[in-house]
């Protein structure tokens, strides 16, 4: 959310607005979750033992990147890529590494959309995890390292359905301010940035 629009040439901002007056610069990206549900069939896991594996392999995967475009990609916009496993070798060929590298590469891809905003004079303080992917405890633990900022994470629920009827039902009652809105228990996870796994990325990625 931001108090000021955003202007962006090259199209990959969507800008939005609410009612409360903000702004809401939007990125869309097209690999978040799936990409860990791809990683656990391709390791034979359920999810929450790749997450294990995961924080069992050192930062960087030893070496290890994937470029998760399993879906095409929107931002950058390559609708017709594929995903890309990078640096392969005998010795980082592990179970542990391949599934750090599927965290890490879809952090890194939700990365490249907060650049774009970023980019845009948008300054970002902290970032909102939320979806299927926040619930994970790995996912949580490695983002911060990935984003450079402190994550914070709130129980799962609707909110753009929430914030929807918050709009609404402020509408209605003709207030000057809208409904309090609380998210709940809020949890915040800290860790010191990481950037050589996202200039690795950036590398494997190109321009």
């Amino acid at each position: 959310m931001s108090a000021i629009p955003t202007a962006d040439a090259y199209g990959a901002i969507a800008g939005f607005a609410d009612a409360t007056g903000c702004f809401l610069p939007l990125v869309c990206t097209l690999n978040a979750a799936r990409v860990l549900v791809a990683a656990a069939a391709l390791l034979g896991l359920d999810l929450d033992r790749m997450a294990e594996l995961a924080l069992a392999a050192p930062p960087g995967a030893g070496g290890l990147t994937l470029l998760p475009y399993l879906e095409g990609e929107r931002t950058p916009n390559r609708l017709e890529a594929t995903g890309l496993l990078h640096g392969i070798t005998g010795k980082n060929a592990t179970r542990e590494n391949l599934a750090r590298a599927a965290v890490e590469g879809m952090l890194c891809g939700l990365a490249d959309g907060l650049d774009a905003i970023i980019a845009a004079g948008v300054p970002v303080r902290r970032v909102l995890l939320i979806g299927g992917g926040a619930r994970s405890e790995t996912v949580r633990q490695i983002a911060p390292t990935v984003f450079g900022v402190p994550v914070y994470v709130s129980p799962p629920g609707e909110y753009v359905a929430d914030g929807a009827a918050r709009q609404a039902a402020w509408l209605l009652s003709g207030g000057a301010e809208p409904p309090a809105w609380t998210l709940g228990v809020t949890r915040r996870y800290e860790a010191n940035p990481l950037p050589h796994v996202r200039e690795r990325y950036a590398a494997v990625r190109g321009d």
